[in-house]
């Protein structure tokens, strides 16, 4: 989804199970755990606590590219695609049809009877009013891209010609109307795009093309934090920095229900905190388990047969900020850092093989993964990164005395992004002339306006967690020039160019070998830094039963249920 949290999928293709499994010997994907029948406290209310953290931008769907909004979001905005919460593979959800013939004019049928919480009708209407204002430029929703397949985005959509910090502003659209969007009549709309993608069907189970009600357009801001909404549950409240609250929606009409009244997103001032809570049977459930409970395995001896494991499709990466010439640096001075970083060692040490070195900047678990598309950059070899470094030098390129990598504090990052600061330094040495150093923004939220406003002056830590298993999800978003979630402002008109040869490729393996040439072009340029990616370790209390992590590596808010006696 996302900033850790959209492929050429052609319908019907298969995708690979991916389910996570209880560490005592459960089921596969729950957790189990002792204890519950009269004396739990949950009965009563019907309300369990899970751990969230405070979204960046709120409650609007095309607003949102990170974990702590999509998690929720996932789940109080339903859309025309869902994904399987065992495989990941797309399923129908709102829609009750979407047919093409040719990939490029998509017709989409809306089930009958389906309510906002408001008790509005859901209509085509809402869908495509939804797409057009987060397609339209001057509205400033950070999903805009997404919606550059639809035949018209250059008409409603205009780039900033010299960034967020220029002077200059963007032109203003011919007009806040995509004209690839029509509506049918009130359950059926048409979608042309500007040319075939195979994988439209599949994007649309993203968050950024849930649908909006007439309620949205009144008073957007305030919706962004007290939305109507047409998910499984409804939205309640948001005590920020605190909280957020969300209810069993009583009107919704898909075949799972929640098995919960109310489930409570608490949020914490880092992972130790929240994993107290959970020992204490206070939490519920997090995926999160600090680097403190992974040495040894101690959280499994912890947790017993509530701990669960396995794998999911997020890559942690550290960005350069390219907009920045003090720390964007050159092509040879970011090789370099990437030569200098031990992987092997840090995922080791800190997390205890929670966390695997990688040499691509996709995961493994997704259809279109290709091992070692970063090449020997991202071995750890200290004479190479000093002779990369010797080169950036020589190009003119001076480091800031003080090179930081920052991250957000909120979250167990400084341990890792200390030890990689460490890393570096110990392989350039005393000579180098710079030191990098790990620095901590409060909050996830702050954390994330600090980037998206190209305020930060320094290296700064990215995940990608996976919207969908493809190659493609991890391309787009992050290193196609204007891309919603490309951080690092990179732009690489022939990185561009081979990603349209993929996303236009009406062969899905030859679509496969073009992202999979794009990624390799990536190593050139090294806009981000590939680390590691994630294993999946999270934990529940003694009082809840059913648990389900999906392959997105976040808890399935349908499967959890309060233990009876």
């Amino acid at each position: 989804m996302r900033v850790t949290k959209g492929a050429k999928i052609a319908a019907g293709t298969a995708l690979l199970a991916l389910g996570v499994a209880a560490c005592g010997g459960g089921s596969g994907g729950s957790s189990g755990g002792s204890g519950g029948g009269s004396d739990n406290p949950r009965a009563a209310s019907g309300t369990v606590y899970i751990r969230g953290c405070e979204p960046q931008t709120g409650f609007v769907p095309g607003n949102i590219n990170e974990t702590c909004g999509g998690t929720i979001n996932d789940f109080v905005y339903s859309k025309l695609v869902k994904f399987n919460s065992d495989t990941a593979a797309p399923e129908l959800d709102e829609a009750a049809s979407i047919e093409t013939t040719d990939n490029k004019v998509w017709t989409i049928k809306l089930k009958p009877g389906l309510k906002w919480t408001d008790g509005s009708p859901i209509t085509a209407k809402n869908y495509v009013d939804a797409w057009n204002y987060t397609a339209y430029s001057p509205n400033g929703q950070i999903g805009s891209s997404w919606f550059a397949d639809i035949k018209g985005f250059d008409k409603v959509n205009t780039a900033d010609p010299d960034g967020p910090e220029g002077p200059k502003q963007a032109p203003q659209p011919e007009t806040d109307k995509l004209s690839g969007l029509e509506v049918v009549d009130d359950l059926t709309f048409k979608v042309t795009l500007n040319s075939p993608v195979a994988v439209f069907r599949t994007k649309l189970g993203y968050v950024t093309f849930a649908p909006l009600p007439e309620s949205f357009f009144k008073d957007p801001k305030a919706f962004a934090s007290n939305p109507v909404t047409n998910g499984p549950f409804k939205f309640v409240k948001w005590d920020h920095n605190s909280q957020i609250i969300v209810a069993a929606n009583p009107d919704y009409a898909g075949t799972e229900k929640p098995k919960v009244k109310q489930i409570v997103y608490k949020m914490y001032k880092d992972d130790d905190a929240a994993y107290a809570d959970l020992l204490a049977n206070n939490l519920d459930f997090t995926e999160l388990i600090p680097p403190s409970a992974l040495a040894g395995d101690k959280w499994k001896g912890d947790l017993g047969d509530r701990a669960i494991e396995g794998k999911q499709g997020t890559v942690q990466t550290i960005t350069f900020p390219l907009y920045d010439k003090e720390f964007g640096g050159n092509a040879d001075f970011r090789k370099a850092i990437s030569l200098a970083i031990d992987r092997k060692t840090i995922t080791e040490k800190i997390f205890n093989g929670g966390r695997s070195p990688i040499a691509a900047w996709t995961a493994p678990i997704v259809e279109g993964y290709k091992e070692g598309t970063c090449g020997d950059l991202c071995n750890y070899d200290p004479t190479r990164a000093k002779d990369f470094l010797a080169k950036a030098k020589a190009a003119g390129y001076t480091p800031p005395k003080e090179f930081p990598i920052w991250y957000n504090g909120d979250s167990a990052h400084k341990e890792w992004v200390d030890a990689t600061a460490n890393s570096i330094n110990q392989a350039f040495g005393p000579d180098a002339g710079f030191t990098v150093v790990g620095k901590a923004i409060p909050t996830f939220a702050e954390f994330r306006d600090t980037i998206v406003q190209h305020k930060i002056k320094g290296l700064f830590r990215t995940g990608w967690q996976m919207d969908y298993p493809h190659i493609e999800d991890f391309l787009n978003p992050q290193y196609k020039t204007g891309a919603s979630s490309n951080d690092a402002a990179y732009s690489n008109k022939a990185v561009d160019e081979k990603l349209h040869e993929a996303d236009t490729s009406t062969d899905p393996q030859q679509a496969i070998a073009n992202y999979q040439a794009a990624e390799t072009m990536l190593a050139q340029d090294m806009p981000a830094i590939p680390l590691w990616y994630y294993g999946l370790q999270a934990g529940t209390s003694k009082w809840v039963t059913g648990v389900k992590v999906t392959p997105f590596g976040e808890l399935d808010p349908l499967s959890i249920a309060i233990k009876e006696a």
